[in-house]
């Protein structure tokens, strides 16, 4: 399913590239993440300047500079727009670091398998490439959209990991989970 291409920081799917972000990319993250239906459930992640989002643009490259991965921007094979954002980030969770997928998309494009697409890519690419580091998902209990792309992603709820987050309540899916 996943073709490996020359560079390391492109992605293809059957149907999607992904890529890492670059400068030109920080109108998409605005975009995106000021959309309130795109941060319907993570609130905390909305941004309302231009600024923030050229901010989290930095965040992102600054991660792949450190680890060489991160955040991709997610697009269609065929010259398109940017559809969204699929990645993942180390963070701590109870004292354990763990690879945080994390997945936001514009809203034409739910419903299409596109977010379940990038991040099976995103999972198996870490996956072999950083396999110390669990993959987990952190997902409101009421967001069953999100749920369902972490499962077919490959992680499965890991319901004593459930912790609480910026916004509520965060379910945690995880896979290659030690323990």
């Amino acid at each position: 399913m996943l073709d490996r291409s020359h560079r390391s920081e492109e992605l293809l799917t059957a149907r999607l590239s992904l890529r890492r972000p670059v400068p030109d990319d920080i109108d998409a993250i605005f975009a995106i993440h000021s959309d309130p239906a795109a941060c319907l459930h993570n609130p905390s992640d909305a941004l309302s300047k231009r600024e923030e989002a050229m901010e989290l643009f930095q965040r992102w490259d600054d991660h792949w500079r450190r680890f060489g991965y991160g955040y991709w921007v997610v697009r269609r094979r065929d010259p398109g727009r940017t559809l969204g954002f699929c990645g993942t980030k180390v963070v701590d969770l109870n004292g354990m670091s763990v690879l945080n997928l994390f997945y936001r998309f514009e809203v034409s494009s739910w419903g299409q398998g596109v977010a379940s697409e990038a991040a099976t890519a995103v999972v198996e690419w870490v996956t072999e490439r950083v396999p110390d580091l669990p993959v987990i998902a952190r997902v409101r209990p009421a967001n069953t959209a999100s749920q369902r792309v972490a499962v077919r992603a490959g992680l499965v709820r890991a319901e004593h990991l459930d912790t609480a987050g910026e916004d509520g309540l965060d379910w945690i899916f995880a896979k290659n989970l030690l323990g």
